[in-house]
């Protein structure tokens, strides 16, 4: 096993403040942004706020009135035709209600690739994997019951972990463009150590598609935490590591522009905001 941090360094880590967790927007604007991008007049987050952005696009729609006016979905063609919960949603669905249900799936911690409002087979594993992760009957569907689920809060953490790395974070959880980051970013420079958030165990340690070096620790509670883009692993599968032991070095593997650590913290395989369990 690797050497732990002190505890004084320990300490600093934990009281470095409380980051505040990020705050789902409304899927129904979700969709709106998602309309306005498919004809090309928004560039920006699909994050479910009425902005200065979205307002601005929206005045470029023609016939468009207020953002959920039955003028702008009407204005929006066949693709502001549907409303959620009006039919259920399965592979080939297109339209407002399918990118609102891609909006919350990210939210819950599966997010399926582009918000587009096209019901792709992406989407559909995603959906599949939040009906399991909820416990329901996993069909690829969305009817009711999966809607009900959606509307409910956004899981959290049920534990506190330490921040896993001596730098400042730069890009949280939440929509990214029309995808979404489903952890946090610490950029720092390469070799920079990263240690464990919490004690646990490693249940992963390779090279994977996208967070090419990556270690995965497993902790109590169903939690799940993940460090990416690692330039060195440290640590071994089924070794046993105490919060704050070191698992590896900062670097800029995978799909990454730069170094820079990705964590993640899942709790039964939803990913949830690593700020509702970690000190950041």
């Amino acid at each position: 096993m690797r050497a732990t941090l002190p505890a004084a360094c320990l300490a600093a880590l934990a009281l470095a403040g409380a980051a505040a967790a990020a705050t789902p927007g409304s899927a129904d604007i979700a969709a709106l942004q998602v309309g306005l991008a498919d004809r090309a007049l928004y560039k920006h987050d699909v994050d479910g706020f009425v902005g200065s952005r979205t307002l601005a696009s929206l005045r470029r729609l023609p016939g468009a009135t207020g953002p959920l006016a039955p003028e702008t979905r009407a204005a929006l063609g066949a693709f502001g035709s549907t409303q959620l919960s009006s039919r259920p949603l399965s592979l080939g669905c297109f339209g407002w209600d399918v990118a609102a249900l891609q909006f919350l799936l990210a939210w819950h911690g599966f997010p399926s690739g582009r918000m587009d409002g096209a019901f792709g087979e992406r989407t559909k594993a995603a959906l599949v994997r939040f009906q399991r992760w909820a416990g329901i009957d996993p069909i690829g569907i969305a009817g009711p019951q999966t809607l009900a689920a959606l509307r409910q809060p956004p899981p959290v953490s049920p534990i506190r972990l330490v921040r896993p790395i001596d730098a400042e974070p730069a890009d949280g959880f939440g929509p990214r463009g029309d995808r979404f980051h489903p952890g946090v970013d610490y950029p720092a420079p390469a070799g920079t150590p990263v240690f464990a958030a919490g004690d646990g165990t490693v249940i992963a340690a390779g090279s994977f598609v996208g967070y090419g070096k990556l270690v995965v620790v497993e902790h109590s509670s169903g939690v799940t935490t993940l460090y990416g883009h690692l330039s060195k692993i440290l640590v071994e599968i089924g070794g046993r590591v105490a919060r704050g032991a070191q698992l590896g070095l900062v670097g800029s593997t995978g799909e990454s522009t730069g170094p820079h650590l990705h964590f993640e913290v899942r709790v039964r395989d939803a990913a949830v905001d690593p700020a509702t369990a970690v000190y950041q």
